[in-house]
């Protein structure tokens, strides 16, 4: 397989071994690392989102990792944007562009591309939303099958929000949203991918997960969180949904002792890594799937 032409793309459950994997084929591959994770970005949690080692990061150049402070969100629109600049930087040096992590959409978004929102006028927007408020929703929807017969199957009678939404683009930009979408997105061919999954037995991987939990606990994580406590995030933040950081938390504050402390924190790493799993089942049917002892002669057998 020729892999000058490729981006490579490593995805797995968490603590599954995609950044130690994705380390090794770089060195083989000629490659550098991008972040593929919604939750590495953030600078301020190191350790309760296991970002790469040092160690690992001298050995091989990474990026995206750490680029976000707590206080700030981070969309998959915004990592595309930083994604796409990277892969032009890492195909400059004549290098392979390898992504590891765990976030779906991300990858989603890599492979299938993300539509441009249209920055429709608000006046003209709140007329729409005027127009559908007064006529009810029956008679909205009717009005906009006329105009945009093509949208049966995006929005459904019910729907209000993408109603309106598909309504006011094909009056603002004449095209129907579903074209819209089309004709924003930028999408990479498809065989530019080498797609790949570390395919984990569960009784495996919660071993590991238990192994990774101690091991931050070794690293001094409760540190880290009362430090990112004392910024004060708000709220609504993305970086407060970081698995540990509610019941690390609570055992700051002397509410429950440090063992159900890991254990609640081991029950929902459990529950991300089964709706990743469910994911990858569902979006990355195609992917070609590796078991965890296989990875090593993969690498091997590459040219």
């Amino acid at each position: 397989m020729d892999l000058k032409s490729k981006i490579i793309l490593i995805a797995g459950p968490t603590a599954s071994g995609k950044s130690k994997f994705a380390v090794q084929l770089a060195k083989k591959a000629n490659g550098e690392i991008i972040n593929a994770d919604s939750m590495q970005v953030y600078k301020e949690l190191k350790i309760l989102t296991a970002r790469p080692k040092k160690i690992d990061q001298k050995k091989i150049k990474h990026h995206l990792y750490g680029i976000q402070s707590v206080k700030k969100d981070f969309s998959s629109g915004k990592w595309l944007k930083h994604a796409n600049k990277k892969i032009k930087e890492i195909r400059k040096r004549n290098k392979i562009p390898i992504f590891v992590g765990g976030t779906g959409l991300y990858f989603k978004s890599l492979t299938d591309g993300l539509s441009k929102i249209p920055n429709i006028p608000i006046n003209f927007r709140n007329k729409i939303r005027n127009l559908q408020k007064n006529i009810g929703q029956e008679k909205f929807y009717n009005k906009l099958i006329k105009l945009d017969p093509k949208i049966k199957n995006y929005a459904k009678s019910n729907d209000v929000q993408r109603s309106i939404r598909a309504y006011e683009i094909k009056k603002y930009t004449k095209l129907s949203i579903l074209d819209w979408f089309e004709k924003t997105k930028k999408k990479f061919n498809q065989n530019e991918f080498l797609k790949i999954y570390i395919d984990f037995p569960r009784y495996l991987l919660l071993k590991r997960i238990s192994k990774r939990i101690d091991q931050m606990f070794k690293e001094k994580v409760i540190n880290e969180v009362i430090r990112f406590n004392k910024l004060k995030v708000k709220k609504d933040k993305s970086a407060n949904k970081v698995i540990g950081i509610k019941e690390i938390t609570l055992y700051t504050k002397n509410i429950g002792t440090l063992e159900d402390t890991k254990e609640k924190i081991l029950i929902k790493t459990r529950q991300y890594a089964k709706r990743q799993t469910t994911w990858a089942r569902g979006q990355m049917q195609t992917w070609i799937k590796l078991d965890p002892e296989n990875l090593n002669s993969y690498i091997k057998n590459l040219s």
